[in-house]
């Protein structure tokens, strides 16, 4: 990751208590299947994992986001490492093709991270619905964001 174990850690925790670990697939509020650390990629009702395997496969796939996420930032590196960590959470939980075509991205990009941190608050709806739970992970994302400006 960015900088290092501190920050990882930061974003482990983060995604891990938020998406909670279940061990069999399962369906997500909108009837996506889903295993693990709310991992989607290729899961089929019936599937199930070890807490080992589910931590390795959100380690593996915190670095893909990251990329992704990356690959869409003018320059990533000077973002400070809350803000950052709250932008790969947010990543994680919408994917990078959202992140990348959003407001976010495009106010972080030019150089309003403070509007990129507010936009996060926007995000807390899955197929139209308003979600409790991604209420409050955007209204977390969103402290961590602006705690680091």
């Amino acid at each position: 990751m960015k900088k290092g174990g501190a920050l990882a850690a930061s974003v482990i925790a983060m995604v891990s208590g938020f998406e909670g670990l279940r061990t069999y697939a399962y369906r997500d509020p909108v009837g996506i299947p889903t295993i693990c650390f709310g991992e989607t990629r290729g899961v089929k009702m019936g599937d199930h994992a070890t807490p080992a395997e589910c931590k390795d496969m959100l380690a593996v796939r915190l670095v893909e986001f990251e990329t992704g996420m990356t690959r869409c930032l003018k320059n990533p590196a000077a973002l400070p490492d809350q803000p950052y960590a709250a932008f790969l959470s947010f990543t994680y939980n919408v994917g990078v093709g959202a992140f990348c075509s959003s407001t976010l991205a495009r106010k972080v990009n030019a150089g309003d991270v403070r509007g990129g941190c507010m936009e996060l608050l926007k995000w807390d709806k899955a197929a139209g619905i308003r979600l409790p739970g991604l209420t409050k992970r955007r209204l977390a994302e969103n402290a961590l964001c602006l705690r680091g400006l």
